[in-house]
């Protein structure tokens, strides 16, 4: 059994020295919930011994949130605040790094006229449209960690009473997070050095095309060319490296927005803006999905297809073996951040210019002729399972496997 206050410390150690590889005299802005309040007391203190010059936090609570979401008139969920807006861009403009601590409910918002979810989204997609280019642009250090709420601990472990449930949950994020290994921070760069070899190979075999195929699943996907494969930890445009995600087991690269045709069938939920999306399929034509279908949540997953144009195209393609770690602990939970590690998965949305080549230094309409996607949303979804091949097509026409039956069908030495 962890000791979990020592774990704590550990894990509070670990996002600021490896997560955001914070450097002396910056600031860091750290988005968490109220709930967490003890475990962000215990990150700002590693975060000023590190060196910080300010550490500012945007504190978030579900009840009030849902209050606002239930009650508020809609000329205020439709207009973000102008204030925060810049003061958050000028924070990341002065270099501050970003830690955000993901733990929602996935049913928060679940009796929520969709409407009002999708005005705040975009309101708050369009005012933080600078701020997210920063992120989305490794101008400044990032990462996303797992914090077990009692609401999202409770989803997971439903059996449980709510403090014995919470209890479980953090130790599986100490397992998957290496907290519990005697050295962390080794472990973290032992398995980052893994991923450097996969993202390596990926990038010398410049693949046209990649295709899929599994049970409700035929999907091809062209990749653009000088597309760049990343996975594991990140450099910003400062050279600091850093863990965007902590978990990660994935290695990521960008579909062409206009070369997507086929059929895909989701294999776990997803947790969108406080509604769960269950069973759901996408057919894409050109790029563009031009039908789709779900056992649940389906309006849900129409409101997350209309915020935009380029929310009905792909940003995101992503490769995951199916013994991953995640993927072995057999849970589902109802979190974005832990299931996509569990599951090869796809993204619909905005893709990351830092997949091609230049991608950060071309305006929005060099990006759209190289077929980079845009978008308000940036939403992974889960597609991976232990049947799913993939073939990755050469640029001579050749075919070679890339996935057999979930697991990667190449080495990597």
């Amino acid at each position: 059994m962890v000791n979990h206050a020592d774990a704590m410390k550990r894990y509070a150690k670990l996002v600021i020295e490896t997560g955001v590889n914070l450097q002396e005299g910056q600031g860091l802005i750290i988005n968490s919930p109220v709930e967490a309040a003890e475990f962000t007391r215990m990150v700002v203190k590693e975060a000023y011994q590190a060196g910080a010059k300010n550490v500012h936090i945007e504190w978030n609570d579900e009840t009030l949130t849902y209050l606002k979401m239930k009650n508020a008139p809609m000329e205020v969920l439709e207009n973000y605040p102008k204030w925060k807006a810049q003061g958050l861009e000028e924070m990341v403009k002065d270099g501050y790094a970003l830690l955000t601590m993901y733990g929602e409910n996935p049913d928060l918002l679940k009796d929520i006229d969709g409407k009002r979810i999708a005005a705040i989204n975009k309101a708050g997609g369009e005012a933080l449209s600078t701020y997210r280019d920063y992120i989305m642009n490794d101008k400044v250090c990032w990462s996303l960690v797992g914090y077990p709420t009692v609401s999202w601990s409770k989803k997971v472990f439903p059996e449980l009473p709510a403090e014995e449930a919470q209890a479980t949950l953090w130790e599986k994020i100490f397992s998957i997070t290496r907290v519990d290994q005697d050295d962390p921070a080794k472990a973290w760069a032992d398995h980052n050095e893994t991923l450097r070899q996969a993202r390596e190979y990926l990038n010398g075999k410049q693949y046209k095309q990649l295709i899929y195929r599994a049970e409700g699943t035929d999907l091809t996907i062209d990749l653009p060319e000088n597309h760049i494969w990343h996975g594991g930890s990140g450099v910003s445009a400062g050279g600091i490296v850093f863990n965007p995600n902590m978990p990660t087991e994935e290695v990521f690269t960008m579909p062409h927005k206009y070369g997507v045709n086929g059929t895909v069938k989701s294999t776990k939920p997803l947790s969108y803006s406080g509604n769960l999306i269950e069973n759901f399929s996408l057919t894409f034509e050109d790029g563009k999905v031009v039908s789709f279908s779900a056992e649940k949540g389906e309006e849900t997953l129409q409101r997350l297809l209309d915020t935009d144009e380029g929310s009905r195209r792909l940003g995101e393609v992503a490769l995951v073996p199916h013994e991953s770690p995640i993927s072995q602990s057999k849970i589902i939970f109802f979190n974005t951040l832990f299931d996509e590690n569990a599951s090869c998965h796809l993204a619909l949305g905005k893709a990351y210019p830092t997949n091609i080549e230049n991608g950060p230094e071309m305006d929005k309409q060099q990006l759209d002729e190289h077929g980079v996607n845009d978008s308000l949303n940036h939403e992974d979804f889960m597609m991976g399972s232990a049947e799913l091949d993939i073939d990755g097509v050469k640029k001579d026409g050749s075919i070679e496997p890339i996935f057999r039956n979930g697991s990667w069908a190449i080495s990597f030495s």
